[in-house]
């Protein structure tokens, strides 16, 4: 596999080995040693699914006090996927990076605890998520998807949202108390 690290500390982008031949393809999709050597967690607590169709934004979200690291893939379909920084103690703060992840690239964004998260359904879309703790509802967060303080570039400036993302917060008027800090574990 190939990882590569991006602009973000500790936000992973992952390129999994590929064997692909007349009847098809298959690929190490997780493997604990191989990925906890580039900085990721051993072991993960709850893995979802979601289905989306093209123009569904799903985000920003993130957990806290309890943080949540995520594992993204695509098994079908294409998505931008993001990744912000939301720990105001952070030198990268309000920082974003983009990827697109596809069922034909097979690429995973590692996302650790302190980063919210987002994506858009470029076309219809079966997301994978490999989260390490449980999903909190008391915890989950979420910071407005067109913030102009954070100037995500979607490619989009009307996509099919839950009432819930169309209401969250701009990252400035969120409580700093409710936020994560940034920690030295990050890569």
């Amino acid at each position: 596999m190939i990882v590569t690290r991006t602009d973000l500390p500790g936000v992973l982008l992952v390129e999994p080995r590929v064997f692909s031949e007349a009847r098809g393809w298959l690929l190490e999709a997780w493997n604990a040693p191989r990925y906890a050597a580039e900085g990721m967690p051993l072991e993960f607590a709850q893995d979802n699914v979601s289905r989306s169709v093209p123009g569904v934004l799903r985000g920003l979200h993130f957990q806290h006090p309890v943080g949540q690291g995520k594992l993204v893939s695509v098994l079908e379909g294409e998505i931008y996927d993001v990744a912000v920084d939301v720990r105001p103690d952070s030198p990268t703060f309000r920082r974003w990076v983009g990827v697109v992840l596809s069922g034909e690239n097979h690429r995973q964004l590692w996302i650790p605890e302190g980063f919210a998260h987002g994506f858009l359904a470029r076309k219809t879309s079966v997301v994978t998520y490999k989260m390490t703790t449980l999903y909190d509802p008391n915890g989950q967060r979420g910071v407005l998807w067109c913030d102009e303080d954070i100037g995500i570039e979607w490619g989009t400036t009307s996509p099919l949202l839950s009432d819930k993302d169309a209401r969250a917060p701009k990252l400035r008027d969120i409580p700093r108390e409710t936020l994560p800090t940034a920690k030295l574990n990050h890569m």
